[in-house]
């Protein structure tokens, strides 16, 4: 994961800042969401002052990536104000956009303050490591635990067989599987790469479908996320989620993370697309 955030800085620049992005390893063959979110955000933050952090991002995934190839960024300033800075970020492979979003910068500002509250549930300690569970497949475990992201579900994972209840909502302890230092941007571009890990499973627990049905296809639309306070991406945190309604071969799902102190440190909006066979009565 950090490999991934580190990009390079090209030389050439017109009216954008561009940088160079690989991608890690992944079983289909596509570049994970949440990497690309996390590419995007240390790419815009390289164009500012280390005096302001992400408050906000709104993108959206054009196409699918091809993990094989790299991705150039390019960097558009679109607005530097006395507190708040605007960045414009699209990705690319081949030339085309796989990649568009718009984040916004802010300086450290005191201001009003509140949050809903922490849901009073059991800790990450108290729940089964699925890198560990003696009943999966050792090349399953292996996967689990080569994932930059640990997730723990409070309601059950979703990577069995076994049929699931249709309730749209769920939540699960998560963090960066090793410490990542004291950077605190470093930190945002984490939040944001585990924020699209295990969001598009509400709308899924919603139809009563896990990852293992039959013909299932879901690929992430867009992405929003803003970070309300400073936080540690290498710490457990508590992502709470929920899918108000799916339709037209979409789902619609929102999530609040919550430091273990109890903080709200982030919010997270997302639509996919989600797709099952479509069975014709005889």
């Amino acid at each position: 994961m950090l490999d991934v955030i580190e990009l390079e800085r090209m030389a050439a620049r017109t009216h954008e800042d561009i940088f160079l992005g690989r991608s890690h390893y992944m079983p289909g063959g596509r570049v994970f969401g949440g990497q690309v979110l996390s590419q995007v955000v240390a790419a815009a933050a390289r164009t500012l002052s280390d005096d302001r952090f992400a408050h906000s991002l709104h993108g959206y995934f054009l196409r699918p990536g091809d993990m094989t190839k790299d991705i150039t960024f390019g960097v558009d300033r679109i607005h530097d104000g006395r507190s708040f800075a605007r960045r414009r970020v699209q990705g690319y492979q081949d030339g085309v956009p796989i990649f568009s979003g718009i984040l916004s910068f802010q300086d450290e500002d005191e201001g009003v303050e509140h949050q809903l509250p922490m849901p009073d549930v059991p800790g990450p300690e108290d729940l089964p490591d699925p890198a560990a569970d003696p009943e999966r497949h050792p090349q399953s475990r292996r996967l689990l635990a080569a994932n930059p992201i640990e997730v723990r579900h409070l309601e059950g994972s979703l990577m069995g067989p076994a049929p699931v209840g249709a309730q749209p909502t769920q939540a699960v302890w998560t963090r960066v599987r090793r410490p990542i230092g004291d950077d605190r941007l470093l930190h945002q571009a984490a939040l944001a790469y585990l924020s699209d890990y295990t969001i598009q499973e509400p709308s899924m627990r919603g139809a009563g479908l896990s990852w293992a049905a039959p013909g299932l296809k879901v690929a992430s639309l867009d992405h929003a996320m803003w970070w309300h306070r400073p936080a540690r991406a290498d710490e457990w945190m508590l992502y709470v989620q929920e899918s108000p309604g799916a339709q037209g071969g979409r789902g619609l799902a929102f999530g609040r993370i919550y430091a273990r102190s109890g903080e709200l440190v982030a919010s997270v909006a997302q639509e996919i697309m989600l797709r099952t066979p479509v069975t014709t009565p005889a």
